[in-house]
């Protein structure tokens, strides 16, 4: 008997990626012979997903947001991880299975030198940044050192709080390569990890739920009755553990020094030299860091950033009044910035905990000035990982500089390559060549 669409829906998260691979090609099998009805491609994007190879709240594989994302109808979608490149192969190639325009990248936290005595978009650490690579060609492209460095300064983070935090847990220990990596596919474990694996020891060392809440309660400085509600709420409790534990003021936490990051400097050449684009990252614009914006991006322009990732439902989707009409001034803001330097927009939802949303709901009024801009980096940013991967010839390559006199005019070549090349037929790019001018590039794709 064929097996359901739930169980092979189910098998595009197994951490075996022959597994992950025979149900998407089945899965893509039965939409084409029209058993499973996908829909156009719409309006909508996301462009900033975590997999499982870093940390994803539902636990989903690049293939499996690839899915996702065309059962959708989403115009274009995104992954990213943290310190890594494991999920960029198979999420463009489920993309290019279930002709779904798509990119792929990378985000870390660098140290940013012009702002070591400001918060910027890490709460409570002066000097570090969030920061992107995104669209880039393949998980192999790229300097192998830095990329091996990228994760073993993730994991020797990890470790450092991992050693401080079992001091303080005591009888209740971890051990990172037995109980930590094994939650993710290829041992790239993050602080949510951690959580998972802690409460998972605590249900073995402690069976029962009233005498589990009072160790954690003890522990964390919390109330019992607390600690109680939130045991039967897994991700509600590991924010939890991990507020208390592992962020500001928590014994696991020690505040960072530049040497504990990479250097933004070295991070873009990491991703410049692999055809990727250097993406900064954008919080809320309330930081001392992020109210000097225009330093700030004088900064990261200079030093190579080329677009912008914002995520706009941190900064709309607000109960209280006051503090929703503030963020959404501030959001509009720097998109009107952004669109005034040329920098293309990446808007997305991260799915790294558990209740954040799919999709943002483009149809808010609050969303009205991301839509266009939303959309066409999504575009630019697909358009640019089919030219980089085919051609060499991506967003920032010599090409680019060569053609195009303007980051207006670029931006408009990559859109509308963007909106016109379908996944399906990007094949018709490998007969241009480094000659070609950008009508000309249209004109071949549009045939």
């Amino acid at each position: 008997m064929a097996a359901s669409r739930e169980t092979l829906e189910a098998q595009l998260n197994d951490f075996d990626p022959g597994t992950r691979r025979a149900a998407l090609e089945v899965l893509a099998d039965l939409a084409r012979e029209g058993r499973i009805e996908l829909p156009e491609p719409g309006r909508q994007v996301n462009m900033h997903c975590h997999t499982f190879f870093s940390f994803n709240g539902y636990g989903y594989s690049p293939s499996c947001l690839a899915w996702k994302a065309r059962c959708a109808g989403l115009a274009a979608a995104g992954v990213v991880d943290f310190d890594v490149l494991d999920a960029v192969d198979e999420f463009l190639d489920a993309c290019r299975v279930l002709d779904l325009r798509g990119c792929a990248g990378i985000e870390t936290r660098v140290y940013l030198e012009p702002f070591a005595t400001r918060e910027i978009n890490s709460p409570g650490e002066p000097g570090i940044t969030y920061h992107m690579g995104a669209g880039f060609p393949t998980s192999t492209a790229g300097d192998p050192v830095m990329a091996d460095r990228l994760r073993q300064i993730a994991r020797g983070r990890n470790l450092g709080m991992l050693e401080r935090v079992n001091a303080h847990l005591a009888p209740l220990e971890l051990d990172y390569d037995r109980d930590v990596t094994p939650l993710t596919p290829s041992g790239n474990a993050t602080e949510r990890h951690v959580c998972v694996a802690y409460d998972r020891k605590s249900q073995d060392m402690f069976p029962d739920d009233a005498e589990r809440a009072r160790f954690w309660a003890d522990k964390l400085g919390v109330d019992a009755a607390k600690v109680r509600s939130t045991l039967d709420d897994p991700p509600v409790f590991h924010g939890l553990i991990r507020s208390k534990l592992m962020k500001a003021g928590g014994v696991g936490y020690v505040k960072p020094a530049g040497p504990d990051f990479p250097r933004l400097e070295e991070v873009n050449a990491f991703s410049l030299d692999a055809g990727a684009i250097p993406t900064l990252t954008w919080l809320d614009g309330f930081s001392e860091g992020e109210q000097a914006i225009d330093e700030l991006l004088d900064v990261m322009l200079g030093a190579g950033a080329a677009a912008l990732n914002i995520v706009p439902d941190r900064n709309w989707n607000i109960p209280d009044p006051e503090l929703r009409a503030a963020k959404v001034a501030k959001l509009h803001e720097i998109v009107a910035i952004a669109e005034s330097r040329g920098l293309p927009i990446l808007v997305g939802t991260e799915m790294n905990a558990y209740g954040q949303r799919f999709v943002d709901d483009f149809d808010a009024p609050e969303m009205a000035p991301l839509v266009e801009p939303a959309l066409n980096g999504a575009y630019l940013m697909y358009a640019h990982t089919m030219m980089q991967s085919r051609l060499g010839m991506g967003y920032l390559s010599s090409w680019a500089r060569t053609h195009f006199d303007s980051a207006r005019n670029k931006n408009d070549f990559f859109v509308r390559l963007g909106k016109t090349l379908a996944p399906s037929h990007a094949n018709a790019l490998d007969r241009l060549g480094p000659e070609v001018a950008p009508e000309q590039i249209l004109v071949e794709v549009s045939g």
